[in-house]
């Protein structure tokens, strides 16, 4: 039996976000993050949420994770309200969250340790996702010995290392190169495709949620809603091909589309008034010293 066969748990992971809300602050410094938003991620589903900057994407990550409780509303994974984090959601960061004085394996078995597992067992774990990621080799290094692709597939794997039902990740390849940031969303597609959890991811970029995605939710500027639930078509296991079809490109435009009213919403009125059109303002042959 694989890894990924061990690993796997097609009925569970069922993510049910219901009318929730998220107020920070109070009296004249409130600020309502997110209102009345309600979104579900099925057994084994690969779903994101894109949206403006500050519309409330990683707050909901959050709910999910235990780290932060709504205001109003709840949260649910497999029917059971959401009170805490807990081993049943596997979280990875944009920033490369790995202990520098570990080596590669040993990160990769830390969850397991903590939960009692004993050191043939986290080695063997450790060591068969590893292989999976293309990292074996390099079980013996520490993180700083690491380019940044190679850290976050550390972190991925370190992060389904203790059998997740959920796997949470917010904006996990936002740090990376273009060039890299490609060949992770196939890695991370592929990986997927083998374990079959649940995944809620949080990204910026609309041809990088098309391409992992199963569906994909687009929130409105703060107070962040949820303004569209786009279906993604594509076959499975998807490959960088897919990316010039009609189909992938169509999606494309669509999602442009709306998450650009948003962003213009987002921004000050001056800013959505007048930036788009240099403010009106000429500069002189002196540069910013001689505005009219």
């Amino acid at each position: 039996m694989s890894v990924a066969e061990a690993h796997a748990d097609t009925s569970k992971g069922c993510i049910d976000i219901r009318n929730t809300g998220v107020t920070f602050g109070s009296d004249e410094s409130e600020i309502v993050a997110v209102k009345e938003v309600s979104i579900n991620v099925q057994p084994g589903e690969f779903v994101s949420l894109i949206g403006p900057s500050g519309c409330g994407k990683s707050t909901l990550l959050s709910i999910v994770a235990g780290f932060v409780k709504p205001t109003r509303g709840e949260a649910l994974l497999d029917g059971k309200k959401i009170t805490k984090p807990g081993s049943d959601r596997g979280v990875v960061f944009q920033q490369y969250s790995l202990f520098p004085w570990l080596s590669v394996r040993k990160n990769v078995e830390f969850g397991l340790k903590m939960a009692g597992v004993d050191q043939n067992r986290r080695n063997a774990t450790a060591r068969s996702l590893l292989d999976l990621a293309g990292l074996l080799s390099f079980e013996n290094h520490y993180p700083d010995q690491l380019s940044g692709g190679m850290k976050q597939r550390i972190g991925i794997v370190r992060a389904l290392a203790t059998s997740p039902q959920v796997l949470l990740m917010d904006e996990p390849f936002g740090a990376l190169d273009t060039q890299t940031r490609v060949v992770m969303q196939e890695i991370l597609t592929n990986i997927w495709q083998q374990f079959r959890i649940s995944v809620l991811f949080i990204t910026h970029d609309i041809e990088e949620s098309i391409f992992l995605s199963d569906r994909i939710y687009v929130m409105t500027a703060r107070p962040g809603r949820i303004k569209a639930e786009i279906k993604v078509p594509l076959p499975r296991p998807r490959t960088p091909e897919m990316t010039d079809t009609p189909e992938f490109m169509n999606l494309v435009q669509e999602l442009k589309g709306l998450i650009r009213e948003e962003s213009l919403a987002a921004m000050a009125p001056e800013i959505k008034d007048r930036g788009l059109s240099g403010f009106g303002m000429k500069v002189g042959p002196k540069g910013v010293g001689e505005l009219y």
